[in-house]
């Protein structure tokens, strides 16, 4: 007896599914036929000078003529800057002991890591020093460190 309920289930399944098919390739047929009968089945927008979609075409007498040789492409070039490599700073820290400390740039306030393999002249808290800077594993490093004449 279980069996047959089973077979009827999976019967009543089976024809929802293909009644829905059905329904929907009749859908699909109305909006074929819907499209048919409009504008030869394309829906037309135009975008008006705002970048607004409208369904009304442009007005041809606010048409402005633009010159497709300004029109620049790409990124623009990096214009490359006048950097002066020795910067001056102050030293803020330093520790002899372990060798390394940090020095203050004067210009723009950033501290920078020095180790003592950079030093040139030794170096104490509070001297003032000229310095160069070098990419590092955690930022930017201070190098050839020396004391300011």
């Amino acid at each position: 007896m279980a069996k047959s309920q089973q077979t009827f289930s999976k019967k009543e399944k089976e024809k929802k599914k293909q009644k829905k098919r059905e329904e929907k390739q009749k859908k699909k047929e109305a909006r074929r036929a819907e499209a048919k009968q409009s504008d030869g089945g394309i829906p037309f927008a135009y975008v008006d000078k705002f970048g607004n979609l409208t369904d009304t075409p442009p007005d041809t007498s606010e048409k402005e003529e633009i010159d497709a040789s300004e029109i620049v492409l790409g990124i623009p070039q990096k214009v490359e800057e006048e950097f002066d490599p020795i910067r001056q700073g102050k030293v803020s820290f330093f520790d002899h002991s372990k060798g390394f400390g940090f020095i203050i740039d004067t210009e723009t306030q950033e501290k920078h890591f020095v180790h003592v393999s950079g030093l040139i002249d030794e170096i104490n808290e509070n001297d003032k020093v000229t310095f160069e800077l070098e990419k590092g594993q955690r930022g930017m490093n201070a190098v050839r460190v020396s004391l300011m004449k």
